[in-house]
């Protein structure tokens, strides 16, 4: 069998090809073992997003009961201030705090497969960045409705992706060289970000916690485009994820095995500053969501993107659901924006990353 078949067989049946030298009797009990023990992983994940959802609608500096909680989730006592604040603050901001961590971190997975480098991010390159700088660009020429910070959003993430891996292209490609691409791009964009602040004192005032990353004060209303926007690019990016297993292979053998490169790759650029830009829009400058857990669920479950991005979605948005039940919680009646916490454990990570590259072990892509 030819490498070329061979890699083509594996990214078919990718189970069945690494058996190919066990007995008859581990193969059969390898093929019953390793369906069982995803599906066993991706329903603690599930039941995990479940309880944290349940938590971030119980929690905060008001604590409710779970029976109050159940009754107003299923239409009973409307006309009590339970029901009011459960449909307008904290069920708005669960769901805003799912998808933010469902886009961030399909969006890390995207990027680390696409630009073949562990430490590429949405935060790390200066992706969101550029969604920052164009949502405050918009509010400062008066472009303040949500479909306009959401397009602004989407445009400014993907003018800094393409703009990061078309500089670290016209280099070497390298994993160095596009990091460094990222903080150019980033450092540039910080300054605009800083010059639109020093010129409209009222866009520093109200976007404080834009700049820190927080989810509060989300209506249904705001969430509203941005949903449609998120939950369109995860099906896309679901679909493509044996596109994705190929392109890791390199562009030479993936286009033996037919896969157009170029436009793939182009595709997955576009669904990944979707999904950043259209959580930056609404939720703000969150950091290392979309390098943390990519990471955390490459060790549960491999580098298999058909796993890999719908088991990222679901605990990105378990991820971040607790950190901003945590803000609410540890400092109450005060609140600590999520984005201070993710910030707080995302910083050591990304340093534990590096020094693990340093000491010879090699973190996939």
């Amino acid at each position: 069998m030819n490498l070329s078949l061979s890699i083509k067989y594996y990214l078919i049946k990718p189970e069945k090809y690494a058996m190919i030298n066990l007995s008859k009797h581990e193969r059969t009990e390898k093929i019953l073992m390793k369906p069982l023990l995803i599906t066993k992983k991706i329903l603690s994940l599930i039941l995990l997003l479940i309880l944290c959802f349940f938590a971030g609608i119980l929690l905060g500096s008001v604590p409710l009961s779970p029976k109050s909680v159940l009754r107003c989730l299923f239409g009973l006592d409307k006309e009590t201030t339970t029901y009011v604040l459960i449909n307008t603050v904290r069920l708005p901001r669960a769901m805003g705090a799912c998808l933010a961590g469902m886009g961030l971190s399909t969006s890390g997975v995207i990027l680390q497969s696409v630009m073949n480098n562990s430490l590429a991010s949405p935060n790390t390159i200066g992706v969101n960045s550029g969604a920052g700088f164009a949502v405050m660009l918009s509010l400062m020429f008066g472009y303040s409705k949500t479909l306009g910070i959401s397009a602004a959003a989407f445009f400014g993430s993907l003018v800094a992706t393409l703009s990061i891996y078309g500089l670290a292209y016209m280099a070497d490609s390298s994993r160095t060289t596009i990091i460094l691409a990222g903080i150019t791009v980033s450092s540039f964009l910080n300054a605009g970000i800083n010059t639109i602040k020093l010129l409209d004192t009222d866009i520093t005032i109200n976007l404080t916690t834009f700049m820190i990353g927080s989810l509060s004060g989300l209506t249904f209303e705001t969430l509203q485009f941005p949903a449609i926007a998120i939950f369109i690019a995860l099906i896309l990016s679901f679909l493509l994820a044996r596109s994705i297993n190929i392109l890791c292979l390199g562009d030479e053998t993936a286009r033996s095995l037919g896969l157009h490169v170029t436009a793939t790759r182009l595709t997955l650029l576009v669904l990944s500053s979707m999904l950043s830009g259209c959580v930056v829009s609404y939720a703000g400058l969150l950091s290392f969501v979309g390098l943390i857990i990519p990471h955390i669920c490459r060790r549960l479950f491999g580098n298999d993107a058909r796993y890999l991005l719908p088991c990222s979605a679901l605990l990105g948005a378990s991820f971040v659901l607790a950190c901003d039940i945590l803000g609410r919680v540890l400092f109450a009646p005060f609140e600590l924006p999520a984005g201070i916490l993710l910030s707080f454990v995302g910083g050591p990570f990304f340093l534990y990353l590096l020094f693990q590259k340093k000491g010879g072990r090699r973190v996939n892509a």
